[in-house]
C-alpha cells in the first residue's frame, strides 16, 4: 500500500516549495494537494455592527482555488507526476487536520512564512496550529526552493 501525503496549498511560494519537496521526498506516494478557502475572508461589513457573506467574494475565492489547484497540477505534471487536488471550505488549520484524519493521510506537508514576534501573533500560524493538532507527522517547508534546480 502506498503512502498518502497531504500538501496544504495556497498562493505562497512556500506552498509551491512544499509541493516540490513532497514530490521529491515521496516519489512513490499518492500526493493530495488541498486548498482551503476560509469563509471569514468573505465577510463584508464595518466589523462592528453587522456583517454578511459576500456572494461575489465567495465566487472569487472558488475561482482562485480552482486556479491554484490547476497550478499545483501543472507543477506536478512538469515533473512527470500526478496529484489529486481537493478544494475545501472552512477554517484553514482545522480543515487541514480534519481532512488528514478523515482521509488516512500518512504525512502532512505545509509551507510557512516563518514569521516571528508580533507578526506571528497578529497573523497567526496555520503551520503551528496544524502541528499541534495533526494526527500524523508534519513537515514544515519555510524557504521557497530554487525551481530552476530541478
Amino acid at each position: 500500500m502506498s503512502e498518502r501525503i497531504l500538501v496544504a496549498f495556497d498562493e505562497s511560494p512556500q506552498a509551491r516549495a512544499a509541493l516540490r519537496w513532497a514530490r521529491r521526498t515521496y516519489p512513490g506516494a499518492e500526493v493530495v494537494v488541498l486548498h482551503v478557502s476560509d469563509p471569514v475572508e468573505w465577510i463584508v461589513g464595518d466589523g462592528m455592527n453587522y456583517g454578511y457573506y459576500s456572494h461575489d467574494d465567495h465566487e472569487r475565492a472558488m475561482e482562485s482555488a480552482a486556479e491554484l489547484l490547476e497550478e499545483a497540477t501543472a507543477i506536478a505534471r512538469a515533473n512527470d507526476r500526478d496529484v489529486v487536488t481537493v478544494s475545501e471550505v472552512g477554517r484553514v488549520a482545522a480543515t487541514i487536520v480534519s481532512y488528514a484524519e478523515a482521509n488516512d493521510a500518512d504525512h502532512v506537508v505545509v509551507g510557512s512564512h516563518g514569521r516571528r514576534g508580533i507578526a506571528r501573533f497578529l497573523l497567526g500560524s496555520v503551520a503551528e496550529a496544524v502541528v499541534r493538532r495533526s494526527p500524523v507527522s508534519i513537515t514544515i517547508v519555510r524557504e521557497p526552493d530554487d525551481e530552476s534546480a530541478e
